[in-house]
């Protein structure tokens, strides 16, 4: 895994998934976890569909803002 910080876990939306449509759905939500080093890279750090956390090109998605009850249910759905 890259450099991380502490701050919490985010969340983005899918808008496109060329070549890799076996890990990412567009239109679906996923946890992201903080890498600095990646984002240096243009890359953000995902927990696809395999459960496993991977990088992607960041303009693959766009961050969303939850309420706190929402990401609860997300993290506790999992």
């Amino acid at each position: 895994m890259g450099e991380t910080e502490t701050e919490p876990d985010g969340y983005v939306i899918c808008i496109r998934n060329d070549g890799y449509q076996a890990s990412l759905e567009p239109r679906k939500v996923y946890r992201t976890l903080p890498d600095t080093l990646a984002a240096k890279h243009l890359q953000i750090r995902v927990i696809d569909e395999s459960g496993e956390d991977y990088l992607y090109p960041n303009h693959y998605f766009v961050e969303v803002d939850l309420p706190g009850l929402v990401k609860e249910a997300i993290r506790n759905a999992a």
